[in-house]
């Protein structure tokens, strides 16, 4: 997309040439076709309100418009990009007259229009599957507040928890992921329109009616930034790239746990192999783990692209947006597939039981209570050191035998054997562990209500936004209405 209009206005200089096809956008505009339909259709009304444009002419405009939708943007002649090809289609339906709808702007600040038009549909969706797989979550881990899994730390047995506990880890993050695009949303959601190429124009337009009429939430005020400015990619992009890590993160802890027998994917969520028939392996989670390779380049590239630009305009613009849109239909499958396996999956509760103890697993557990019972934790820590070395699972027996080796007196001082007894046990372990955030069972539930709670907040929060865009559609197919 460049700085002037396509053919229709170029004539003959700069229609030809074998760069013709380098230059031009025109298919990959595709996905902001209705977009761009939406902002002639703002500005021709506002044009016509304006005095600008009589009404007569606005009218036969936005029919125009009306049958360039509806022929679709494979109908649309062959142009430099979706703008001018717009505008050609509509100078041959309605003859001269068709150009005025560009009065009093470029395609500079219509484009930053159009992609900051689509981009916010894109966000809400995209937050509307993060909020669908928050829930899956969360009514997952209702079910199992009692299941006990190991915890790992460098992938080795480090503490227990529940499946409960280890999926709400992922809920927390995926809030904040939550937030991180609501707030790309509500910087995306401001007008350029108006700016022309950069320095504004010398009609008497009405900046805050187009964004209006659009369902902006405001205008970007200064006009050689509303033309030029991509931060809004960028920190849409970064958001969606921050959300295929959590997403990665989930994937490979589920590729993990299925292969060691805790959790056992639905078919629909795994495949087999074309060779070995007894294979059944987590291609899909697979490819989620890899939208956040795919992701984390495209935030590269955008950022490259737009390293060192200078102001105003550049054609290197053209290239950038793909980089946001690319990622953003990435994640979102990526987000669904995502939920979808959990929401199938089953989980082995006796293996992960099993395995809960694994590596004196409740170490810890015991080093507490020891501490709790007067003695220096790190005295503590050696005891249950010396009392796990060379066994995976250290009994009451190894602990006593460590603490004589390192205590003038009895164990007996600091805790009472059946205490000490029942913090070996995993159960007994994680029902301890009842500070704010731990995987006590209880404390769990109350971290569902209060997931539960944002949740809820966070969806609110996205309804407004997303009936704000539909009101605008309303609003503005109502104004056309009175001139067509």
């Amino acid at each position: 997309m460049s700085e002037e209009p396509d053919d229709v206005v170029r004539r003959e200089r700069f229609s030809g040439g074998p760069a013709r096809g380098f230059l031009s956008s025109l298919a990959a505009d595709e996905r902001i076709f209705r977009a761009d339909l939406q902002v002639d259709r703002a500005h021709v009304v506002m044009l016509a309100e304006q005095g600008i444009i009589d009404e007569s002419t606005a009218g036969q405009i936005l029919a125009a418009l009306d049958a360039v939708e509806e022929a679709g943007h494979g109908a649309l002649p062959d142009g430099e990009d979706v703008h001018a090809a717009i505008e050609t289609a509509v100078i041959d339906r309605i003859g001269d007259a068709g150009g005025k709808m560009h009065t009093a702007r470029s395609r500079n600040d219509e484009v930053a229009t159009c992609l900051r038009h689509r981009l916010r549909a894109d966000i809400v969706e995209l937050a509307e599957a993060v909020l669908a797989f928050r829930k899956a979550l969360a009514e997952v881990a209702e079910a199992h507040t009692d299941t006990v899994m190991p915890g790992l730390t460098h992938l080795q047995p480090a503490q227990p928890t529940t499946v409960a506990h280890h999926l709400l880890s992922y809920e927390s993050a995926l809030a904040r992921d939550t937030e991180r695009l609501l707030a790309a949303f509500d910087r995306t959601n401001r007008s350029p329109l108006g700016a022309a190429a950069f320095a504004g124009t010398t009609f008497d337009i009405d900046r805050e009616r187009t964004a209006a009429l659009l369902g902006f939430e405001s205008v970007i005020e200064n006009a050689m930034d509303a033309a030029s400015a991509r931060d809004f990619l960028t920190e849409t992009t970064a958001a969606t790239a921050t959300l295929a890590t959590t997403l990665s993160g989930l994937a490979e802890d589920l590729i993990l746990f299925a292969n060691k027998g805790y959790v056992d994917l639905d078919d629909d969520y795994a495949s087999t192999s074309s060779i070995m028939p007894q294979k059944k392996n987590p291609d899909t989670l697979e490819l989620v783990r890899a939208s956040a390779g795919d992701t984390a380049a495209g935030l590269n590239g955008l950022l490259t692209t737009l390293k060192g630009l200078p102001r105003a305009y550049n054609r290197d613009l053209q290239r950038a947006h793909d980089h946001a849109f690319d990622a953003v239909d990435a994640v979102t499958e990526a987000t669904e597939v995502a939920a979808g396996a959990v929401a199938t999956a089953d989980w082995n509760a006796d293996a992960l039981a099993a395995a809960a103890g694994e590596g004196f697993s409740t170490a810890t557990g015991v080093a507490d209570l020891l501490a709790a019972g007067g003695l220096p934790f790190r005295t503590a820590h050696e005891i249950v050191a010396r009392a796990a070395e060379g066994s995976e699972t250290a009994d009451l027996a190894a602990i006593e035998a460590a603490a004589a080796e390192t205590l003038d007196e009895s164990l007996d001082t600091y805790v009472e054997r059946e205490v000490l007894a029942a913090a070996l046990d995993p159960v007994e372990s994680v029902a301890s562990r009842d500070s704010h955030g731990g995987p006590a069972p209880e404390v769990v539930e109350a971290a569902l209500d209060r997931a539960a709670g944002d949740a809820a907040e966070a969806e609110t929060a996205l309804d407004a936004r997303r009936q704000a865009l539909a009101d605008a559609e309303i609003r503005l197919a109502t104004e056309v209405d009175g001139y067509v």
